[in-house]
């Protein structure tokens, strides 16, 4: 991509390190990647780099979630793995259909942009949602995991998560509310969510090669955010016992917000 300058390079890889450290240990941080990569490709390529951002983030995450899962690759639950993968295949699969519609011309192009704004702030919401739930199961039993009423939470929230990664790469928050329900552990949280979105990324490569979002050029881009991208899932847990967490991730939210608002404009 010749249109790509030194600083939205530089962008770029920072949104890559960024994700990594999301997948390692820092939830929600990978959101202000997503804008990132839509702001950049569309300030470099027009409405068109809007929809091919999806593209070429996808590889990325799968740098960071094979990282993720070697890192944490003593943690995985796999029952709710299975729980969740298949609804959130179906929604993949509705995703790639819905995600055909708007690459119809520039105003179609505006709207997912729009949608993937809502995406974002609705991710931010549910993110803080999570976290009030942790505050709350810290005063009170929660035995939702072992209820018959788990099963339909994950119809719900896989399919759901599997539309939101098609058209935005941004199930996480979604994923991890369902677990956080259904009670798992810190590592087997981060654990889990590192191998579902491992298989769901790789599952969505032929939807988005059929779409023409991941193509030669994309990857050309790509393959070089590698680096800061497992760099960051590396590190993160490291990083994670040194750093102001509470303040790192309200300076995060506050730019995810910022971007998410810039592109509902």
């Amino acid at each position: 991509m010749e249109e790509l300058t030194h600083t939205h390079w530089v962008l770029l890889a920072i949104g890559s390190l960024i994700m990594g450290m999301s997948k390692g240990g820092i939830p929600g941080a990978g959101n202000l990647t997503i804008a990132i990569f839509a702001l950049v490709l569309e300030d470099a390529l027009g409405l068109d780099g809007v929809p091919l951002s999806v593209g070429l983030l996808l590889p990325v995450l799968i740098s960071a979630d094979l990282t993720a899962t070697i890192v944490y690759r003593r943690h995985a639950d796999w029952h709710y793995i299975l729980r969740l993968l298949p609804f959130f295949l179906i929604g993949t699969a509705l995703g790639w259909w819905v995600f055909d519609y708007f690459q119809g011309g520039d105003e179609r192009v505006r709207l997912l942009k729009m949608i993937i704004g809502t995406i974002l702030l609705g991710m931010t919401f549910l993110h803080f949602l999570i976290k009030f739930k942790k505050k709350s199961k810290s005063s009170e039993t929660d035995d939702t995991g072992k209820s018959g009423g788990s099963i339909g939470l994950g119809i719900l929230f896989g399919t759901l998560g599997g539309v939101a990664t098609m058209l935005a790469n941004a199930a996480g928050p979604i994923a991890q509310l369902y677990l956080l329900v259904m009670g798992l552990p810190k590592y087997a949280f981060i654990g889990t969510s590192a191998w579902l979105f491992l298989i769901v990324n790789l599952c969505k490569i032929p939807f988005m090669i059929d779409l023409e979002i991941i193509t030669t050029a994309s990857i050309s881009v790509s393959v070089w955010m590698f680096i800061p991208a497992m760099i960051g899932a590396a590190t993160a847990p490291l990083l994670v016992k040194y750093l102001n967490q509470a303040l790192f991730e309200r300076f995060i939210w506050f730019f995810i917000v910022l971007a998410g608002l810039r592109m509902l404009v």
